[in-house]
């Protein structure tokens, strides 16, 4: 079973960048698709960003597309999110998850590990 920990949160002013990682708890993450989500106040969670297991396959919801990019560093058992341009309504918990078999990337139900969260806050 897998740990997964995320780190990396914190309050920015809107524009702000912030860079969120999500380190794995043994070697067996390249195994995993990889997957950012996040849960904003009063909504559901939603996925952000995920990434295929080597890295070659990306996909981003359209409200973040342009300014954040997901990376992975297999050898470092961590999975990467840079956040440019940060906007208020990024405010959120910051989710990584991993998933053996995925294909619907935004479904949250297909993936088999989840952190805790980091909290992002963006606002003046």
């Amino acid at each position: 079973q897998l740990q997964l920990v995320e780190s990396g949160g914190g309050l920015v002013q809107p524009g702000g960048s912030l860079r969120l990682s999500c380190v794995v708890s043994d070697s067996s993450m390249h195994l995993y698709k990889m997957a950012w989500f996040r849960r904003a106040p009063g909504r559901e969670r939603e996925g952000v960003s995920r990434i295929s297991t080597t890295g070659q396959a990306t996909d981003y919801a359209d409200s973040v597309k342009g300014r954040f990019t997901i990376s992975r560093d297999n050898a470092k058992n961590t999975v990467y999110l840079q956040m440019n341009n940060l906007k208020p309504e990024d405010t959120a918990i910051y989710y990584c998850a991993a998933a053996a078999i995925l294909e619907d990337w935004t479904n949250t139900r297909e993936y088999n590990y989840w952190g805790q969260g980091t909290q992002v806050t963006v606002s003046s």
